[in-house]
Formats: C-alpha cells, sequence, structure tokens
C-alpha cells in the first residue's frame, strides 16, 4: 500500500539537509524552481529535470463528453493540460 506523498515542509527539510542548507534558503530556491516551471509551462513550453522527467502543456480539441449525472451530450470546449513524462532513470530506479 502506499504511504502518505511528503508535504512541501517536508521537502524543504530534505531539501535544506541535502545542500547542508537552512530551510529557508532552501524554500526560497523550491519557490524559485516552481515559478520558473510555471511560467515555461504556461507560456507553452516544457521544462526537463535531468533524471526526473519533462514537465510540458498539451492541447486538447474540442470534444463531445456526457455528463455522468443525467447522461446528456455536451460539447465541451478545447482546452489545455499540463502533462509530464517520467524519465527512464527514475523508472528503473522504482522498478529495480
Amino acid at each position: 500500500m502506499a504511504t502518505k506523498p511528503m508535504t512541501k515542509t517536508q521537502l524543504v527539510a530534505a531539501i535544506a539537509e541535502e545542500l547542508d542548507s537552512d530551510k529557508k534558503s532552501a524554500g526560497a530556491a523550491l519557490e524559485a524552481i516552481t515559478a520558473i516551471i510555471t511560467k515555461e509551462v504556461s507560456g507553452g513550453g516544457a521544462v526537463t529535470l535531468p533524471g526526473v522527467g519533462k514537465i510540458y502543456c498539451r492541447e486538447r480539441p474540442e470534444r463531445m463528453v456526457r455528463n455522468p449525472a443525467t447522461g446528456e451530450q455536451i460539447k465541451k470546449e478545447a482546452d489545455k493540460v499540463v502533462k509530464m513524462t517520467i524519465a527512464k532513470a527514475l523508472k528503473d530506479s522504482v522498478n529495480g
């Protein structure tokens, strides 16, 4: 069974410990990375995190969907969705 995901506080503490730094600078680094990824992906670009994967934005076309409550067919407008492709190195480390 899966365990609970790491929280932001736990991640900042782990980064600070790994870098032999304080939590304030580790938190600032995490915020900066998040802001850079958000800016790049929302602008239509992609970000590759070596050893982790690639984060990118994909456009979905307009399509017909079904309302599960009523069964009625409705048209859903075109939209964008954020996707992530996991790096082979990370898959291999998880699987073996």
